[in-house]
């Protein structure tokens, strides 16, 4: 490789740059990507600055790829870190945006069942599935919430991702609102442990005092509308930035994942702190 293009290369790699730390890190990894995919594709086409390189010279090039990232292998862990915070703020900014355009549908749908204070001045909304441990493990941590707030107003979006199973268990406990059991057969399924087949889904059912004969005559009376409920939630979720359950929407914030007793404490007196940014809520449906 002639001595121009060499001194090119390191440049491009060692150069002065806007920045420091991490967005430098950030600008580096990108060269040598943008490096590595040109002329690992076998492409010897100009790659930067119109530089045309020969095979003889991306073999070289190669080499101070090698080299730098074994002397600075910090640079990768760096870029990583630059591209998830990038990416984190890319989903939250959507995830605002939705918020914005559909809270109507986030926290007014009707069909969506309520718990705590109809009234009161917080809405949680929960996207959650039967079958998720994780959504079992934070179950008790929402009761411990809505026992120690009481203008809490709690909205549950059933989101049966994890399979027919979950699908079945969801239907019958949206089915239950006929027979104003939603609230009580929720925490029951929450509480079941083991498979969740059809038999322990009745069992539940029956533990809450539902005429288990009535129920599963509605869940197929309902099974279309029922259905549609699950495409509206898997659609809202997605909007969201949502990529698996539990998750809540708090105001204009989204929490991914099973947040613990203080840290929902913490949001729902943020949201208080900054003023009410949801509209009047939706009729209890129980």
């Amino acid at each position: 490789m002639d001595q121009e293009t060499v001194i090119f290369v390191r440049r491009w790699f060692s150069g002065p740059r806007a920045g420091s730390g991490v967005v430098r890190s950030f600008a580096v990894m990108s060269s040598i990507l943008a490096f590595a995919v040109a002329l690992l594709s076998g492409t010897h086409a100009a790659v930067a600055s119109r530089h045309e390189f020969t095979p003889q010279q991306s073999d070289a090039i190669r080499q101070i790829v090698r080299d730098y990232l074994i002397k600075n292998p910090e640079v990768i862990l760096e870029a990583i870190e630059a591209l998830k915070a990038k990416d984190q703020a890319s989903t939250e900014a959507r995830s605002r945006q939705t918020i914005a355009a559909r809270r109507a549908e986030i926290f007014e749908d009707p069909e969506s069942p309520i718990a705590g204070n109809a009234q009161g001045d917080v809405s949680i909304v929960e996207f959650f599935d039967y079958r998720c441990p994780y959504c079992k493990k934070v179950h008790s941590t929402i009761q411990a919430l809505l026992r120690d707030d009481k203008m809490i107003r709690f909205i549950y979006k059933d989101w049966p991702i994890l399979g027919p199973p979950s699908v079945y268990a969801s239907r019958a406990a949206l089915a239950a609102r006929s027979q104003q059991k939603y609230v009580e057969f929720h925490a029951a399924l929450m509480e079941t442990r083991g498979s969740l087949d059809e038999a322990a889904v009745m069992s539940a059912a029956k533990s809450v005092g539902l005429d288990v004969d009535r129920l599963k005559r509605d869940m197929e009376a309902q099974a279309a509308k029922l259905k549609g409920i699950f495409a509206r939630n898997d659609e809202l979720a997605r909007e969201l930035g949502i990529s698996g359950t539990p998750a809540f929407v708090v105001g204009d914030v989204v929490i991914r994942g099973a947040a613990d007793l203080e840290s929902l404490k913490g949001v729902v007196a943020e949201f208080r702190r900054r003023g009410p940014r949801s509209t009047r809520p939706a009729p209890a449906v129980q």
